[in-house]
């Protein structure tokens, strides 16, 4: 359900695309973007970080296609949101930023908590910063290679379908080690 949510303006801009154009569609994700944040923050009274840097990239991204009515500035926003991750996963490792690596603490942000050692952390933060760097650069192939209706369809479709494989292969990652750590404690 939470996937869901996270890929709602996503999902706003590919129905808005497909009835009227990428302006259009530019619009209704600034809209369904900053509503996602408000609605999150309503629920839970905090803001999700991610979907904080998602909103003020595509209010300056988005705002710079529409007024400049030039759709590369709003193709160029998966690739600068996913590089940040990369950027922020990386650096939440060094001990300057506590040393916890970044996708521990998602993970443990509700109160069923996830036991892995903190190598396994380590190592798990560094695939999705690989994962963040190659939807980054898999996003500026296809809005430079492809004509815009594919990348509308990649961004919906080719975006969601690889971040549901990387999370369920994810899953089952660590579930196997869990699994190996309560098997190896008395």
């Amino acid at each position: 359900m939470q996937l869901l949510f996270d890929f709602l303006p996503v999902i706003a801009f590919f129905v808005a695309y497909k009835l009227a154009d990428i302006f259009v569609a530019t619009g209704v994700i600034i809209v369904a973007t900053v509503l996602q944040v408000a609605i999150h923050w309503l629920r839970t009274r905090r803001v999700n970080p991610m979907h904080m840097v998602s909103a003020v990239l595509i209010l300056v991204f988005g705002g710079i296609t529409l007024a400049l009515r030039d759709a590369v500035f709003i193709m160029w926003k998966p690739t600068i949101v996913n590089w940040l991750f990369a950027v922020a996963f990386v650096t939440s490792q060094l001990s300057l930023f506590g040393g916890r690596p970044l996708v521990e603490r998602l993970m443990n942000l509700s109160e069923e908590k996830i036991e892995l050692a903190p190598a396994l952390w380590r190592r798990l933060n560094l695939v999705w910063v690989g994962y963040f760097l190659l939807m980054g650069a898999a996003n500026l192939a296809v809005f430079h290679y492809f004509d815009e209706a594919t990348w509308v369809n990649f961004k919906l479709f080719g975006m969601l379908g690889l971040t549901l494989a990387f999370i369920v292969g994810q899953g089952f990652w660590i579930a196997a080690r869990t699994r190996d750590q309560g098997a190896a404690t008395p």
